[in-house]
């Protein structure tokens, strides 16, 4: 039987949300600055960033719709503590996830402070774009309420950390609504599948398969 530490290191671990460039199975999350990476991307407005100009960074996203290496809309979503009014942020969020439905697509949500915005956002769309919320560290209540919506749940380094709220989650999650990634940290992917791992009693191999597998059946468009 093969080793899981020899293991990991003949596994692609694919990371759904990351700043960091270079992974070729990973998708990498463009700000502002950053222009269009040689790689998969994921492109949205953060609402930090929100300003009056937001229509029109859209329309730079709208235009970019027909690259195959646009994977996702997003980060985008609802922050209370940083970022413009809720009512801008709203009128934001439902103009990206149109046009993530419309292109077919996921929207990579960004939500702190903002789960009744969200909800909100549900009652009014009752058929809203399949959505992964990154980083998630909510209270497992949260997220069971929205298991009956097309939302996924991306894990990353507060896995790491002793019964924190995606510990909690991740272990009651179902299988075919989880992925992973590093985010802004430096910390390999590899070692979030690892603690994964152990928290869920499958190999890393496992896991991998098993996100790829959710990935093939939300999108039509390959992570390369």
């Amino acid at each position: 039987m093969i080793n899981q530490n020899i293991q990991s290191d003949l596994v692609h671990f694919p990371d759904f949300h990351t700043h960091q460039k270079g992974n070729v199975f990973s998708i990498f999350n463009v700000l502002p600055d950053d222009g269009i990476p040689n790689q998969c991307f994921s492109w949205g407005i953060h609402p930090w960033y929100l300003n009056e100009n937001w229509e029109k960074e859209l329309e730079k996203i709208a235009a970019s719709s027909s690259n195959p290496q646009l994977l996702a809309i997003g980060e985008c979503g609802f922050d209370l503590i940083k970022g413009s009014g809720p009512k801008v942020q709203m009128k934001a969020f439902e103009a990206q996830a149109q046009l993530a439905k419309k292109i077919g697509i996921p929207l990579i949500l960004h939500c702190v402070k903002g789960t009744h915005l969200l909800q909100e956002y549900l009652k009014n769309h009752p058929e809203p774009p399949t959505i992964i919320w990154h980083g998630f560290n909510q209270n497992p209540q949260i997220a069971e309420k929205l298991l009956f919506f097309p939302i996924y749940f991306s894990f990353g380094k507060a896995i790491l950390k002793q019964n924190s709220n995606a510990q909690q989650w991740i272990e009651k999650c179902p299988l075919e609504k989880i992925f992973f990634e590093t985010d802004n940290s430096d910390i390999p992917i590899s070692e979030i599948y690892q603690q994964a791992s152990l928290l869920l009693g499958l190999s890393t191999m496992q896991l991998a398969d098993q996100v790829m597998e959710n990935w093939n059946r939300i999108s039509n468009r390959k992570m390369t």
